[in-house]
């Protein structure tokens, strides 16, 4: 393939930037130039002539390529959270994320109030080892400080060579000072899909990630699943699962739908970004090998539970959602994470490219759930007591679209005080998704086998509305409890988090 068609291609897209990897809704286009309107001359005028004045008057000389791709990098950022500029650097990382193995900590990173916030740890990661937790704010990367630094720069010095150790400074919400965590960097290989048979003759599948071969490992686990005869029930764990590529999810979804279901539907101001997705091979496949001919039969009636929480972002939306939509199964758990866009990449040169959403999507009944998420049928929380710790959602993000079905948004409510000592605890005991203390997989449990299941409480779900409320009370007086600043903390005391052992394999 010639360069020019590489340049026009667009590839596949991600949720956010991962401290070594992007992932997310991916989506085939056609770029197109756009001739809707004439050039704004004035304004491109004055932008030729602050480059001009940068590169005659600044203090010190600065590359051409620096300041363009600077430009580039701000235009993207000021649009949504999802749209960015990604380097050589950045482009890799992308290419090798969705393959399943990258270099780097295990985290998604986004931007808030001018500092790099881990949207969610992949679990069995460095990172995750490390304690590292949704919603921490990374306000330091070994002795540089993030505040300002720009996504891109900062998922860079998080990189680096396997076994090279890395400091990540914290700021957590409820933390009393700063949590300094040592990690040290690896290979970060996905295993996306994981599964066993429970106690009780139910099986287990847990998909962590939507890459190349999910939807084929998806049929391989299955399979084993089966050998000595249909489970009697199915869980489908898609808890934390941030996305990946969008022909991977039609084919996980599809596995437990009827042939030629819709799966999701895009819309966007170009024609190539309204499309519907079915379960077809069309859709579904980027090979030659079919792998639903080796699904089992049973996959497409067994009694299904699908497991979600705020953690579950994108590409795992779309598969609860149709699975919702269409009755197939009973989602069970916490709200999800709510990212209703799709973005495409654009490359600009052989070696950089731009992350672009182009077009929103749609569950198979028309819903869109852009800063909303899915709505569990069964709410429960991780544990009796409620949810561990706070977890962003795409609500909580800076700049991000509105639902344009309702507009109507819910942002993530703040812990109170006695919970607070919880989520330290909780900091070196996270749940292990599959074991015998997982409280929402004993829910699903209980929901196949017809006994009751314990749900959220009534004033569980009052008292987090009040805590919201209060929260955004005290943000119109301008207060903003647990936010670091430029010299804030600077001369206090630092708790510093081991990493525990990773388990035996």
């Amino acid at each position: 393939m010639g360069s020019k068609s590489k340049v026009r291609s667009i590839g596949l897209v991600s949720v956010g930037v991962v401290a070594g990897v992007l992932v997310s809704v991916g989506l085939t286009a056609v770029a197109q130039r756009d001739t809707r309107g004439p050039l704004p001359l004035e304004e491109l005028r004055q932008f030729s002539s602050v480059f001009a004045t940068i590169k005659s008057s600044y203090v010190e000389p600065v590359d051409d390529k620096k300041l363009i791709d600077g430009a580039i990098a701000g235009m993207l950022s000021d649009l949504d959270p999802h749209s960015a500029y990604l380097d050589a650097d950045a482009y890799r990382e992308m290419q090798s994320t969705t393959q399943g193995e990258f270099g780097g900590l295990g985290i998604e990173v986004g931007t808030e109030d001018g500092f790099v916030k881990v949207i969610s740890p992949i679990e069995d990661t460095p990172a995750a080892r490390a304690g590292v937790k949704a919603g921490d704010l990374i306000i330091k990367i070994d002795d540089k400080s993030t505040k300002g630094l720009l996504l891109n720069d900062a998922v860079k010095l998080m990189r680096g060579k396997p076994k090279t150790p890395i400091v990540l400074t914290l700021v957590r919400k409820g933390a009393d000072v700063p949590l300094v965590v040592k990690i040290e960097r690896d290979v970060i290989k996905v295993q996306s899909v994981r599964s066993k048979t429970l106690d009780n003759g139910v099986g287990y599948v847990r998909v962590s990630q939507f890459q190349e071969q999910t939807g084929a490992d998806l049929i391989t686990h299955l399979d084993r699943l089966g050998k000595n005869g249909a489970p009697k029930g199915l869980v489908l764990d898609l808890r934390n699962d941030p996305g990946g590529l969008l022909h991977s999810a039609i084919g996980v979804a599809g596995a437990f739908l009827p042939p030629g279901s819709v799966i999701v539907t895009t819309d966007g101001r170009t024609p190539d970004s309204k499309r519907k997705y079915e379960s077809v091979p069309a859709d579904y496949l980027r090979s030659s090998d079919d792998y639903m001919k080796r699904l089992p039969a049973w996959a497409k009636t067994i009694p299904m539970v699908v497991l979600v929480n705020a953690g579950s972002a994108s590409a795992s939306e779309i598969v609860a959602g149709a699975l919702q939509d269409t009755d197939r199964a009973k989602v069970l758990g916490t709200q999800t994470f709510g990212k209703g866009s799709v973005q495409v990449i654009l490359p600009i040169s052989r070696e950089s490219a731009i992350k672009l959403t182009t077009s929103r999507y749609y569950t198979p009944k028309g819903r869109s759930i852009q800063a909303k998420g899915i709505v569990p049928d069964l709410a429960v929380t991780e544990t009796p007591d409620g949810d561990l710790f706070e977890r962003p959602r795409e609500a909580d993000l800076a700049k991000h679209l509105i639902n344009d079905k309702d507009p109507e948004e819910k942002k993530s409510a703040v812990l109170d005080p006695e919970k607070l000592a919880e989520q330290r605890k909780a900091a070196l005991k996270p749940i292990e998704f599959g074991g015998a203390d997982d409280f929402q997989l004993q829910q699903a449990l209980n929901q196949l086998a017809g006994r009751p299941v314990q749900v959220a409480k009534a004033e569980d779900v009052a008292k987090a509305a009040a805590q919201q409320a209060a929260s955004k009370a005290d943000e119109e007086k301008g207060t903003k409890p647990n936010r670091p600043s430029d010299g804030d903390k600077a001369n206090k005391p630092v708790e510093v988090i081991k990493p525990t052992p990773a388990p035996a394999k």
